[in-house]
């Protein structure tokens, strides 16, 4: 079994998530932005350029492991939350590490970005990046969430007085 060694930023402004789709493949559901750690590197560095190629933004802030997920691809049947498109398969073993960032105002409420050298080859994917609200419907519902992405949204919250929405 493959091994992948995964980086992912839980990026909040108050009590929203920033979170992404891809418009092409919209049957996914929502994802954090991160992904493949390069060899050699570590994973706080892995999530950092990560985090800047598929958002094209730079955070200047502290990134706070928060979580791990140790997800067997292999053994996971190929429906709802873990439905990959035929040309990005995901089998294989992906140990995550989770980052807690937390600004103070957002860079905008809405926009698009391509991920340019995807982990598994391929042409550059469209994501387009949004908020959601931690304590709202929409993020309490992991099913929302591709590949397990909500499962540590609890931890998250936890970690976040519930002040309302963000400005």
């Amino acid at each position: 079994m493959r091994i992948y060694h995964k980086a992912y930023v839980y990026l909040t402004c108050g009590t929203d998530l920033l979170v992404f789709n891809e418009p092409e493949t919209p049957y996914l559901g929502l994802q954090v932005p991160g992904g493949t750690i390069d060899p050699g590197e570590s994973f706080l560095h892995g999530a950092m350029r990560e985090f800047h190629e598929e958002t094209g933004l730079r955070l200047d802030a502290a990134f706070d492991h928060f979580s791990d997920q140790d997800l067997p691809f292999e053994t996971i049947p190929p429906v709802g939350q873990f439905r990959a498109p035929a040309d990005r398969p995901l089998r294989g073993r992906h140990i995550r590490r989770n980052y807690h960032v937390r600004i103070a105002e957002r860079p905008s409420d809405a926009w698009e970005h391509y991920e340019m050298f995807p982990s598994g080859g391929g042409k550059p994917i469209r994501c387009r990046f949004f908020w959601v609200d931690l304590f709202g419907p929409q993020a309490r519902d992991a099913e929302n969430f591709f590949a397990a992405f909500g499962a540590p949204l609890d931890a998250l919250r936890g970690r976040l007085p519930r002040l309302g929405k963000a400005a």
